[in-house]
């Protein structure tokens, strides 16, 4: 490994293998951040005396400061490096969840929230120019359609184990837990890990700035992530509002909301997996047959719980619109991370800030408009959220034949 102009801690090549999947267990850590507490915010608004809003705010706050600050942090790891950026957060991270669980008030845990987004947003985005930094070609695009099923095994296990801290030790366990997680990987990274960029971005602001303007200029880049943004929105849609149909609206414990999060995580899985099968089929294709898909099991969703108002009808249906998501965030994302590969960081950082500045007011605004009672205001969040995406994947028809045209007439 060349040292470049990166006077830090150089990654030894005989520790390429285990510091990626150091890498890979760091890249849950968004969604272990948003779903383990998911079975504890009907606890939390009790035992602080808060509102259903106050509490699902903890969410949005976390999902906004984590997109925004991810929008200048890639240019500080392309300027300053990966690895020291990414111990300082996770050590901040560990102190402020001890933070959260000491403290009964909500605006010291707002706080701390946008705390969390804004380290998480360090630690992952680092990770994302990791893989780039050190992969190229076809084994690039493999461990890129990896990130978004290793990701889903945040949301299919946290709200899994989250119940049970619930039930057994309160709210409060969640962030020890999430706090001992991250300790465990601070330490890991010390031992294995390093810096991995070869030469840095000189921190030119306005340099900076001319390579934002030329990633937002480039439409299929912003496209792309548009399309992130509602994919997502369909899961953190149901991560704010199943927690209280399932524990109110069915009076249930938060272990079967746990159970039910299980599930619908495996239905992101499920979709990560197909998106990285079909990976080479005709995009535009796919990617149309899926949102009808998911519009039809969104009505489909409608119907069936005002006809018999089961938990089941959310469930299976849910299920569905999720691997539809799952399918999409998968292809988008392996595709917009590759398409500035000399600027991974900022590239990395602003996918992911953009797609969470969407999803976090896509999902408060749709759950204040309609908010969490039953299956029928699910459903139609989804069918909105499904539509959208149509729109856009019509604008994509329109490119694409476009495109073609020209090429046909050269």
């Amino acid at each position: 490994m060349t040292t470049g102009n990166v006077k830090q801690q150089r990654i030894k090549d005989k520790n390429i293998g285990i510091a990626t999947l150091l890498a890979f267990a760091m890249i849950p850590m968004s969604g272990f951040a948003t779903d383990i507490y998911i079975p504890s915010l009907p606890g939390m608004t009790h035992a602080l005396s808060i509102s259903n809003s106050q509490a699902q705010l903890t969410l949005s706050l976390f999902l906004i400061s984590y997109g925004l600050s991810q929008l200048f942090i890639g240019g500080l790891l392309d300027s300053f490096g990966r690895y020291r950026i990414a111990l300082v957060a996770m050590l901040i991270f560990c102190a402020s969840c001890v933070t959260i669980a000491n403290t009964h008030n909500i605006y010291v845990i707002y706080a701390m929230r946008v705390l969390h987004g804004i380290t998480i947003a360090a630690m992952v985005v680092s990770k994302r120019a990791f893989i780039v930094d050190l992969y190229k070609g076809e084994q690039l695009k493999h461990y890129l359609s990896l990130f978004t099923i290793i990701w889903s095994t945040g949301p299919i296990v946290a709200p899994f184990i989250g119940g049970y801290l619930e039930v057994n030790f309160g709210w409060e366990s969640n962030f020890y837990f999430l706090g001992g997680f991250a300790a465990v990987l601070l330490l890991m990274e010390l031992i294995f890990s390093g810096e991995t960029i070869q030469h840095t971005t000189p921190f030119h602001p306005a340099k900076i700035l001319s390579i934002y303007y030329g990633m937002i200029r480039t439409g299929s880049f912003i496209l792309g992530i548009v399309m992130l943004g509602l994919a997502y929105s369909m899961v953190m849609v149901y991560n704010m509002s199943g927690p209280f149909i399932i524990e109110h609206y069915f009076n249930l414990s938060p272990v079967i909301t746990g159970y039910c999060s299980l599930f619908l995580g495996f239905a992101w899985m499920v979709g990560g997996f197909l998106g990285k099968g079909m990976i080479n089929k005709p995009f535009v294709k796919k990617m149309s047959i899926n949102v009808m898909l998911q519009l039809a099991a969104a009505l489909l969703l409608l119907v069936m719980f005002s006809l018999y108002g089961g938990l089941w009808t959310i469930l299976v249906f849910a299920f569905l619109v999720h691997v539809g998501a799952g399918f999409t965030y998968n292809n988008y994302f392996t595709f917009c991370l590759q398409i500035f590969p000399k600027n991974a960081g900022i590239a990395g950082g602003l996918t992911g800030g953009l797609c969470y500045v969407i999803v976090s007011m896509l999902s408060y605004g749709l759950i204040y408009v309609l908010p969490a009672e039953d299956g029928r205001h699910l459903s139609f969040s989804y069918v909105f959220l499904i539509l959208v995406s149509a729109l856009v994947m019509y604008r994509v028809f329109l490119l694409y034949r476009k495109r073609k045209a020209i090429g046909d007439g050269q």
